[in-house]
């Protein structure tokens, strides 16, 4: 699938605020702790509890998110599909997209149990 300008444009103005309790939910459902959701969050933004707290309670956008962290240089290590799109495959010019997917990505291995080494492309 291809990544729209509009696509883009409405994940960017989604808060990360609505979107978070979902993860939340997601990883607790399959036995993950919100402790490691956090710890994959800070490893791929660079927020730490204080920081995410902030931007949840100010009800960041998604381009704020990603705007204001600092993404880990092994980001772009994330690859595979996540809601029917490939994360490597996202243009450049959809980086705000793609970052969001990353997110997504980390959070769905999280839930299907993957090592957090793995997760945090460590080995």
């Amino acid at each position: 699938m291809k990544v729209t300008a509009e696509k883009n444009k409405q994940i960017a103005t989604m808060t990360f605020a609505s979107v978070y309790p979902h993860y939340v939910t997601k990883v607790e459902k399959k036995g993950r702790t919100k402790q490691e959701l956090h710890q994959v969050i800070q490893w791929l933004t660079g927020y730490d509890e204080k920081s995410l707290q902030a931007l949840i309670h100010n009800k960041a956008s998604f381009e704020t998110f990603f705007q204001k962290a600092t993404l880990h240089p092994n980001a772009h290590l994330i690859k595979g599909v996540i809601c029917g799109y490939r994360i490597e495959d996202i243009d450049d010019e959809f980086e705000i997209y793609r970052q969001v997917r990353y997110l997504d990505k980390l959070v769905d291995e999280l839930a299907k149990g993957r090592k957090m080494e793995k997760i945090l492309r460590t080995v």
